[in-house]
């Protein structure tokens, strides 16, 4: 479609129906698993490939046999149905086998972030009541940097073939390879897990961490085969297809709704340890990749690459994802000759899903008939923090074109629609529901970002709630400032955000520039780009040069230590520079130019 196109309402929900085939059966009460799954596709596709990885091939059938190996350890070590055992590995193709094994018998995995490591690990482990830790040799560190008394008691290495740093075993744990050796290939007694539903947790997943501490959110078995099904339908795949993944296996993006994708189809994941931007189009024209599973900003990269005359040569032409910038996903396409991008808006523990199926670019997806959805857009007061009642005490409903947040209502039927499985923490779920929002007795689930739709009901991410701020009387989106700057040629990352400005109402505009050399910035030139695109009120009154970006391990920008930081010398050694508009440029912070320009102190955040 071209852009200003407007699909027919009922092609976009025939689109969207296409996700829905796969799953339309599935429910929350449904005596089946993943484990269940699992073992079907040993049948039926076993000698197809699971895992593609680093010059080796994991097939169904050995995926399948080393899950029931590690199911027949677990227990002879004496883990039963019902625990918890965290999982802390880099990726590999065997990252998975290990929380399906422990899926067969009932025990549920909770996946750590491979950076976790001291209070981050410590507070991990507690969130989970994890009774064992299973880890990588390439972990040892992390796990090392605990005592023995904030460890679980059973601390379990496990390396996969041709494992990095093998051996490097943490004092005090045993090996679960060990107990694989001596341990039956054969499917343990399905009686073993008789009592799971789909609605029941397979794993926990934690947060990115943005904002604070990362929660660990409860994943059903259904969440999961919903989270593949879906997708897999979007896309139109089928057995044949090749799908990539170059995203961390402890995530919901590349740990679950990649390999739902393949235990669904069978199909096969070409996999990365990380993600590299020189090597990604070797690897989709080696392994002939059909599909991909994205991060916005993991395009930006791409399209950062030199051009080349064969970059249309490759098999790649359907992906899906979220965080794809409209200037970014339009060249992207052009550049790459993908046929079919699906962005989507979501969360590990959203109770709704929006996908964009008609390819307007800049859309987060559309709900063709809004009122047959759980959600709806209401007004939030950015000064208060609140969202404001009209007078019979319900929200209020945003119009079309009017900046609201997301929220979803809980639904408790037996599905998985609008169902909010929360968290393990029974405060943090709390904090995540309205009550009363529309009628008495209803619950709505915040999802913290603020969005928009225009007439047709195409939705557009705006920003996170928290990270738009007021300045000069003005709402500036975090999100749409750095759209705007990350078109300036240099910088490798663009990270905008609000900083306290002494005697100064609101938050000024600050944003962090990742170089290589902070000699490269260009203050002139870069302030002429600014001023040029955005409302003076959204031009950055400060700017951070820093060599080092600060990202989660699933591409999302942090701001918190940014915002914590500001712009005071004493708290940082990066380049600071502060805005002269008169002159047309940034001049270096100083006490002294910040004077001339009666431009007050960083306040503190």
């Amino acid at each position: 479609m071209t852009e200003s196109e407007v699909v027919p309402r009922e092609l976009t929900q025939q689109r969207l129906n296409l996700g829905y085939r796969l799953i339309a059966g599935y429910r929350r009460d449904q005596a089946y698993s993943v484990a269940d799954m699992l073992e079907e596709r040993a049948l039926d596709a076993g000698e197809l490939p699971f895992g593609l990885f680093e010059g080796r091939s994991l097939s169904f059938a050995q995926l399948n046999e080393g899950a029931n190996r590690i199911a027949h350890a677990a227990l002879s070590l004496g883990l039963k149905a019902g625990d918890v055992v965290a999982l802390l590995m880099d990726n590999y193709p065997e990252f998975p086998m290990v929380w399906l094994g422990l899926a067969k018998v009932g025990i549920v995995t909770a996946l750590l972030n491979t950076s976790a490591r001291d209070r981050i690990l410590r507070h991990a482990l507690v969130q989970t009541a994890a009774r064992a830790l299973v880890y990588g040799p390439e972990c040892a560190d992390r796990v090392a940097s605990l005592s023995a008394g904030e460890l679980p008691s059973m601390v379990l290495e496990f390396a996969p073939p041709k494992a990095e740093s093998a051996g490097r075993i943490v004092p005090g744990s045993a090996s679960l390879n060990a107990a694989m050796t001596a341990a039956s290939a054969e499917n343990p007694d399905r009686a073993r897990r008789a009592h799971v539903r789909l609605g029941d947790p397979l794993y926990l997943i934690f947060t990115s961490g943005t904002t604070g501490l990362p929660k660990a959110a409860l994943m059903s078995h259904l969440r999961f085969l919903n989270a593949g099904g879906v997708i897999a339908g979007l896309l139109d795949l089928k057995r044949g297809d090749v799908f990539y993944n170059v995203l961390p296996l402890y995530h919901g993006a590349g740990g679950m709704v990649v390999v739902s994708v393949a235990l669904h189809l069978g199909i096969p994941i070409v996999l990365r340890r990380r993600f590299s931007a020189s090597e990604f189009w070797n690897d989709v024209r080696t392994h002939q990749v059909t599909a991909w599973y994205y991060i916005g900003e993991i395009c930006r990269y791409l399209l950062n690459q030199p051009p080349r005359p064969d970059d249309r040569e490759h098999t790649l032409r359907r992906m899906s994802g979220a965080g794809l910038k409209a200037e970014v996903w339009r060249e992207f396409q052009r550049r790459f000759g993908i046929e079919r991008v699906c962005e989507g808006l979501g969360s590990t523990e959203a109770n709704y899903g929006l996908t964009n199926v008609d390819n307007k670019i800049g859309s987060v997806g559309r709900l063709p008939y809004p009122e047959r959805s759980n959600i709806r857009v209401v007004r939030y007061d950015m000064d208060s923090g609140a969202h404001p009642r009209g007078a019979d005490g319900t929200l209020q409903i945003c119009a079309a074109g009017e900046v609201g947040e997301l929220i979803a209502e809980i639904l408790d039927g037996p599905t998985a629609a609008g169902f909010f499985e929360g968290y393990t923490s029974a405060e943090a779920t709390e904090a995540k529901i309205l009550r009363g929002v529309f009628r008495e007795g209803d619950r709505w689930m915040r999802s913290g970002d603020l969005v928009r739709h225009d007439a047709d009901d195409y939705y557009y991410f705006v920003d996170r709630v928290g990270d738009t701020f007021r300045w000069k009387g003005e709402n500036v989106s975090t999100d749409e400032v750095a759209a705007a700057l990350a078109r300036f040629p240099g910088p490798a990352v663009v990270n905008v955000y609000g900083v306290r400005v002494a005697g100064a109402e609101g938050r000024a505009g600050m944003v962090a520039l990742t170089y290589p050399r902070a000699a490269l910035f260009e203050p002139r030139a870069f302030h002429e780009f600014a001023a040029a695109r955005l409302a003076d009120y959204a031009v950055p009154l400060f700017v951070r040069i820093s060599t080092d970006a600060d990202l989660t391990t699933t591409f999302k920008l942090r701001k918190i230590d940014l915002q914590r930081a500001g712009y005071d010398p004493a708290r940082i050694t990066d380049s600071l520079y502060v805005r002269d508009a008169r002159a047309g440029t940034y001049l270096p912070l100083t006490a002294a130019s910040l004077a001339a320009l009666n431009i007050g102190p960083f306040a503190g955040d």
